[in-house]
């Protein structure tokens, strides 16, 4: 597979672009060279505990062909797990090749923009749901602000970019299958598809997919937060409430540029976050540990959980192909939170509509994967519904994350 750097020039900025400071750091904050110095230690000791939890390897099975209950007790223990070794070099390759030609190179030059790099007609140009998320370098976009629902109530440590550095970025691309065919078979992957059906039951539902770009010196942060915001209050409440994403690594990710996760919280039912950071004296939250991947791992990332990640000072790439899914009892008949969609009561029909994603993945995968079983996804063998794909198939997925069952 291509070394990462080797995708530098793809984000979509124009040539002329401008560097842009990061927004003034207060007088309580660290300077620059204390925040850098007090980073280096933070990430060496989250690195440590985080491969002390005991919550990674590869997916095995029991002799029925289930899923190994060590792994979802580990996930159900900490709020999430490392599936070591999902996607091999072929696919990796293959993923790596569609991200570079058909999604990178073809965003708009700028924000607003109907042209990419080339002068052809940009990524989601004519998209009605929202899809590219701009951000300034090593910025954060969300923390502090009432975006959301306001679920990312502080602002995360806002490096200063590198003299030359674009004015914005695209930093996450949301309905990603509808433009990647790969990562649309990573949707459809058996094993995967097995361990959602582990997790959230045999009629699990999707809920989102996206694309997390994090370039080197550019990324920006996610500030801390819990997803979800339907269910807290319910009766029913537990662990898995909001259910959980896939986040599926191109390139690995490291302590400096992977999502962070404070292991547990995806089981309290109240957390505050303002105060934790407070503790803290800064937003590196002490009982947080890094999601650290190879190339081709796949972590599952129970969305309850306490997660952010910092600015991408590194010079490693960190592309995730994220994957949500839900229990269907979470959805059916719920108003959504509409944050990823307009808010409207999820039912039959809609579940129905949004799950025809599953089996485009599966037959997409067969496509590919010959040699693979296919995965059989209870609802559409009991409804006996077969999915085809092609070229046609795929112009009617355009703005298919309209549908997206958001709580």
């Amino acid at each position: 597979m291509e070394h990462p750097n080797k995708l530098q020039g793809t984000t979509a900025v124009s040539a002329s672009s401008t560097s842009s400071a990061a927004d003034t750091v207060s007088a309580a904050d660290e300077t620059q060279e204390a925040h850098a110095a007090a980073m280096q230690s933070y990430l060496r000791d989250g690195e440590a505990r985080a491969f002390a939890l005991g919550n990674r390897g590869p997916i095995r099975r029991t002799a029925d062909g289930r899923i190994h209950p060590d792994i979802l007790d580990a996930y159900w223990r900490c709020g999430f797990y490392v599936l070591e070794g999902v996607l091999g070099p072929e696919e990796l390759a293959d993923i790596e090749a569609d991200l570079r030609d058909n999604v990178l190179g073809r965003l708009p030059v700028h924000r607003g923009a109907a042209v990419d790099a080339l002068g052809r007609p940009a990524l989601a140009v004519d998209n009605t749901a929202p899809t590219l998320f701009w951000s300034k370098p090593l910025a954060d976009p969300f923390g502090g602000t009432a975006l959301a629902g306001g679920r990312h109530p502080v602002k995360m440590h806002e490096p200063t970019a590198a003299a030359g550095a674009p004015a914005e970025i695209v930093y996450l691309i949301l309905g990603s299958l509808q433009f990647s065919e790969t990562h649309l078979r990573v949707y459809g992957h058996p094993d995967l598809l097995a361990v959602a059906a582990a997790v959230n039951g045999d009629d699990f539902v999707p809920f989102n997919e996206a694309l997390f770009i994090k370039e080197p010196g550019l990324g920006a942060s996610v500030a801390w937060h819990r997803d979800g915001l339907t269910h807290w209050d319910s009766p029913d409440w537990d662990a898995g409430s909001h259910g959980f994403n896939f986040m599926a690594q191109v390139y690995g990710c490291t302590p400096a540029n992977g999502v962070w996760v404070v292991p547990g919280s995806h089981a309290q039912r109240r957390v505050d976050i303002k105060a934790m950071v407070a503790r803290a004296g800064s937003d590196r939250l002490p009982e947080a540990v890094p999601i650290i991947c190879q190339p081709g791992d796949v972590a599952i990332t129970n969305r309850q959980a306490v997660h952010g990640s910092f600015a991408n000072t590194s010079p490693d790439w960190r592309i995730t192909l994220n994957l949500g899914f839900h229990r269907r009892r979470s959805v059916l008949g719920v108003m959504g939170g509409g944050i990823h969609a307009t808010p409207a009561v999820f039912d039959d029909a809609r579940i129905r509509e949004r799950a025809r994603a599953i089996g485009y993945g599966i037959e997409a995968r067969r496509q590919r994967f010959t040699q693979e079983t296919p995965f059989v996804y209870r609802p559409h063998a009991e409804s006996g519904e077969r999915f085809s794909w092609d070229e046609t198939v795929r112009a009617t997925m355009k703005d298919y994350n309209l549908l997206d069952l958001s709580i």
